[in-house]
């Protein structure tokens, strides 16, 4: 497609990194891990769907939604682990962790909470109690969703065995908006970036931005478009001090990134 150079591009070279960095908790394993990351990667893509269908005004429509545990942090003593899908709490079911979190504050810290879950495709329940910090009751773990929706046209995003995690979210949604709208939003230029897509269309900040910004200017991309605050000060020291020349765009939503690419001259 025309917006074949709106990509994401990873430096050549590699450094090695502890995979300490990644956990939640000092007793996650490496599974944990790759589990949590390539569920970031479905919801980034999915969110991304949702918000390029809805401000190419074409139609799109929630057709599931499962809330998976991410963390179960060390401090709570919880049967709950990494991978679970949470199906129901006190045969209550809820489509969002807010509305799970609402319902935790109708009960009282040590009150007991029957989980049903689904963990190795096979259906269990669990028993656990509720925990308290600052007066707010919690499971004490980490939980997030995953939607999928129907669209009308149908669009579907294959990514590499290597890909995960949530930092190819805004050009994500970038490359399907462009696909559905008639005009260009790159102008002809070579586009690459980065950041988060979240729920609410905000744009969160990624880490190794530098490797990126420099992976983009490697391959002589015009613009480098990208999470504004910490994001877009590390770059603009970082191409500073590489002396590169390509051109940052800093942005707070997706509809602050399209506004400022049509904007190109």
């Amino acid at each position: 497609t025309v917006f074949s150079y709106l990509v994401s591009y990873l430096i050549p070279s590699w450094e090695r990194e502890s995979a300490d960095l990644y956990k939640y908790s000092t007793n996650e394993s490496i599974e944990d891990i790759e589990f949590r990351s390539d569920l970031d990667l479905k919801v980034a893509s999915n969110t991304a769907i949702y918000w390029a269908y809805t401000l190419a005004k074409k139609e799109v429509e929630e057709q599931s939604s499962n809330l998976y545990v991410i963390t179960s942090y060390e401090k709570y003593k919880n049967p709950l682990q990494v991978g679970d899908e949470i199906l129901s709490i006190d045969g209550n079911e809820y489509k969002t962790v807010q509305e799970y979190r609402d319902y935790f504050q109708t009960k009282q810290k040590g009150d007991t909470v029957s989980i049903n879950i689904i963990r190795d495709n096979k259906k269990q329940t669990l028993e656990t109690s509720l925990y308290e910090e600052d007066d707010y009751r919690i499971l004490g773990v980490g939980l997030q969703k995953l939607s999928k929706y129907k669209t009308i046209p149908e669009v579907t995003i294959q990514f590499k065995k290597s890909e995960s995690g949530p930092s190819g979210g805004l050009i994500t949604t970038l490359e399907i908006y462009n696909q559905l709208t008639k005009k260009d939003i790159t102008k002809g230029y070579k586009i690459a970036g980065t950041g988060t897509i979240e729920e609410d269309g905000t744009i969160g900040q990624i880490g190794g931005v530098e490797h990126k910004i420099l992976g983009a200017s490697s391959a002589k991309a015009d613009y480098f478009i990208l999470p504004n605050g910490e994001n877009y000060k590390d770059a603009l020291k970082y191409c500073k001090e590489k002396k590169l020349k390509i051109k940052l765009i800093a942005v707070d939503s997706i509809e602050d990134a399209i506004e400022k690419l049509e904007a190109l001259k």
